[in-house]
């Protein structure tokens, strides 16, 4: 899924599902749910003659969809710490920082510029203007440069890669050449996670105090993730 100019995030693998947290969280009782029927869809399927496999028509029984809505209500997060979901994410080096900060429940392995050799990219943003109501954080509407400052900024990243490559030309370690590219830098990292970590990254930077760019990051993470827990990603983001 596209996001920025040259971004994107990338649903990997998954495991579990609504049906996971409901049995994790039925457990204490020594008890276990299974899938309920989609009548509906069992019947529509049916009258078209098309084969069907039971995940298209499984459904979660209204016990279950009560059960899910509580332990959300109520933050009884651990059940939703069962399920895993591994995405690749491509962004500014700027902007993982930002992700990288949230720790609990997340492991990442990032792309090092030790080892790869291809040619980096740079985010060009779309620039918004500073804050109007004195914060020192966040931005306002966008707006519109100068010409001459636009290239400023082109130049100052074709002067970032000329002077990489020379430093890797003159023999400088490539750990040490890549001190000179900027922060507007993409980079790539797998991110693994429990829904519960997905949940809280999400609502903390879908907030409207969050950075533009993480919030779009955050949107696209979660329509990602929707689909796959749409009973527990409803109830632990609204």
């Amino acid at each position: 899924m596209r996001v920025l100019d040259s971004g994107h995030v990338e649903l990997v693998d998954a495991m579990g599902s609504d049906l996971t947290v409901c049995n994790a969280a039925r457990v204490s009782f020594a008890k276990e749910t299974e899938w309920g029927i989609d009548e509906n869809a069992k019947s529509r399927l049916e009258k078209t003659g098309s084969h069907f496999a039971q995940e298209d028509i499984q459904t979660l029984k209204e016990g279950d969809r009560k059960l899910i809505r509580y332990l959300a209500k109520h933050n009884h997060w651990t059940p939703f710490a069962h399920p895993q979901i591994t995405l690749r994410i491509k962004a500014p080096v700027s902007i993982r920082t930002q992700f990288f900060k949230h720790k609990q429940g997340f492991v990442e392995n990032e792309i090092s510029r030790r080892y790869v050799s291809f040619e980096p990219e740079f985010y060009t943003p779309s620039w918004r203007g500073k804050p109007t109501d004195g914060a020192k954080q966040g931005s306002d509407d966008f707006i519109s440069l100068d010409n001459e400052v636009q290239q400023n900024y082109n130049n100052a990243l074709k002067l970032c890669m000329y002077t990489y490559n020379e430093l890797l030309r003159s023999g400088v370690a490539p750990e040490q050449a890549r001190f000179v590219l900027p922060q507007g830098m993409y980079t790539e990292w797998y991110w693994t996670g429990s829904l519960a970590a997905y949940a809280r990254f999400y609502k903390q930077r879908k907030d409207e105090h969050a950075q533009w760019e993480i919030r779009e990051y955050a949107t696209a993470i979660s329509e990602l993730i929707q689909p796959l827990f749409p009973e527990s990603w409803k109830n632990l983001t609204t």
